[in-house]
């Protein structure tokens, strides 16, 4: 595999060019380990991004792929459809809250953020909101790449504060200060009723991360948050978003991490675990008040909107999911991500150990060297990407209690060299 050539000219996420580092060359994937060149195998603690959750080359999966490719490997979806579509947004209204029931396919949950803010606008222009033309959302947020999706993240500690000047100008509040397992009080959500009671005239939606903020800071907070936040967007008439590209489909402990609050945003995105981490797909739901309050053409159509294969393969890790006992497997992830990580919390330079679902985070107090501890991670048989002061897993829901306890010492012993 030519190295040089890749480092040379191929953009990898997040870095620069020419590459400051070389990249790991993968040659095949299988369960939960990746295999590289040299033949070193590799246990993926993140899932590739979170979205491999069935890992990698399950049999399932690999025949949704192959018996969709010999019927049709994509098809324009203006003007026409097929059952991958019809099947998937049938499997989709069914196991999200009631209420949802329109489904708008994208290429990629950042494309899947920009169509749940287009759609939220529409409905409020065509409903005669002239004024509202900004949304609100949390400090540490991260809803994806595309402009409108950076426009909503972090604008100081996120990754685009580079674009600042040519992002829309939206309303930021301190992300939610009480931790999922801790007492609520009602004046952890005073910020929020400030700033809805004062500009609720100018503000199309709440867009947030529900229970877990991810690539912002993996903050995980308390379900009741989600609570009065529905109740203080209903009463300013004010739309809620959820984006749950990363919380979906179980690693939070419930199919969906709204169900935490037992509340039901206006509008749903989905994404990475989707389709199991096959192909890129998201998937954007929405009520009947938002879909038949856009009178005129919802004018966004990508070209690969609802791919067969993508689809097809969606609704096979959908079905692969719900017919495995996942609440069961999740919890068994949790207590022993719980358990093992703990000791890391004594460790020089941790700040705190957190744990929800198939998500263990340990935080620390200043950001180390990552690149020396990814070298010594890999050197042990481990993938992880660390960002800011975190080291987080987010393991594939197949990974077994061997393999994950080779991974929670492996992060021990790295963290207690450093």
């Amino acid at each position: 595999m030519d190295i040089d050539f890749d480092g040379r000219h191929i953009w990898h996420p997040y870095s620069a060019m020419p590459a400051q580092s070389n990249a790991l060359p993968v040659v095949s994937a299988d369960g939960v380990y990746l295999t590289l060149e040299n033949g070193r195998r590799l246990i993926d603690g993140m899932s590739s991004w979170w979205a491999c959750i069935h890992g990698y080359n399950h049999p399932v999966l690999n025949a949704a792929i192959q018996s969709q490719l010999s019927q049709m490997a994509h098809v324009m979806f203006g003007g026409l459809t097929h059952e991958p579509a019809i099947s998937l947004a049938k499997r989709l209204i069914d196991i999200t809250a009631e209420p949802l029931q329109h489904v708008f396919f994208a290429d990629s949950g950042s494309v899947g953020v920009e169509v749940a803010m287009k759609m939220a606008a529409q409905y409020c222009f065509e409903q005669g909101f002239y004024n509202k033309k900004r949304f609100l959302t949390f400090r540490q947020g991260y809803h994806g790449d595309t402009f409108g999706a950076m426009s909503v993240c972090d604008p100081v500690t996120g990754m685009h504060h580079k674009f600042r000047r040519l992002l829309n100008n939206h309303i930021f509040i301190e992300s939610p200060q009480c931790g999922f397992h801790q007492q609520w009080a009602d004046h952890y959500i005073t910020e929020l009723e400030v700033h809805l009671s004062q500009h609720h005239e100018e503000i199309i939606a709440v867009i947030v991360e529900p229970v877990v903020q991810g690539a912002g800071g993996m903050n995980f907070y308390h379900p009741n948050y989600l609570k009065k936040a529905r109740v203080l967007c209903d009463r300013y008439d004010v739309l809620l978003i959820f984006d749950e590209i990363a919380t979906g489909f179980g690693r939070t402990g419930e199919l969906f991490a709204y169900q935490h609050a037992q509340v039901v945003p206006d509008i749903l995105v989905l994404g990475k675990a989707l389709t199991g981490g096959y192909m890129t797909l998201s998937a954007v739901l929405t009520n009947s008040r938002v879909a038949e309050g856009i009178n005129e053409p919802f004018m966004h159509g990508p070209t690969f909107m609802a791919n067969p294969l993508a689809c097809a393969v969606a609704r096979a890790a959908i079905d692969l999911l719900l017919s495995g006992g996942w609440q069961i497997n999740i919890k068994r992830l949790e207590k022993q991500l719980t358990r093992q990580l703990a000791a890391c919390a004594d460790l020089k330079g941790v700040k705190s150990v957190r744990v929800l679902g198939a998500i263990g985070v340990i935080e620390l107090h200043q950001e180390p060297n990552w690149s020396d501890v990814q070298n010594q991670l890999v050197t042990n048989g481990v993938w992880l990407r660390p960002f800011k002061n975190l080291l987080y897993t987010m393991p594939p829901y197949i990974i077994n209690e061997q393999q994950l306890t080779y991974l929670t010492e492996t992060i021990y012993k790295t963290l207690s060299q450093l």
